[in-house]
């Protein structure tokens, strides 16, 4: 495990799904409701973690591929055909599809810097072979 995966594990293992600045000035019915349904937001976003690294796991393959053989890291008509898919996704699951957007958009440009720096790689390991 890295440095980086041990801090990450000792940040998982501290959280205090508990810690709330109400503590004491809330009815405890009010706040034993209320870690109830954060505890579902905790499990959300740590499932939402792993479908972003599982997704990442994916693109880097593509990535790879496009270094491999020279195909640009961006595909404007792909990037545009996928936001107008999530947009419309966002719509039938009744979230705002402006936010879906903006969500895609700052996905996809990670992506395109990821690409970018596999290709970089790709021309360095090429040059010394």
């Amino acid at each position: 495990m890295t440095e980086q995966n041990n801090a990450l594990s000792d940040a998982a293992e501290s959280f205090n799904p508990a810690a709330s600045s109400l503590a004491g000035q809330v009815d405890p019915a009010i706040m034993d409701e209320l870690l109830s349904i954060r505890s579902s937001i905790d499990n959300i976003d740590a499932t939402l973690v792993f479908l972003l690294a599982e997704r990442f796991k994916a693109t880097q393959r593509v990535g790879i591929l496009k270094a491999t053989h020279s195909l640009p890291a961006g595909d404007p008509g792909r990037e545009a055909a996928q936001i107008a898919r999530l947009r419309r996704l966002a719509e039938d699951a009744h979230l705002d599809p402006a936010f879906a957007e903006k969500f895609l958009n700052f996905i996809i440009s990670e992506v395109i810097r990821h690409h970018e720096a596999i290709a970089e790689d790709h021309q360095i390991s090429n040059r010394r072979g």
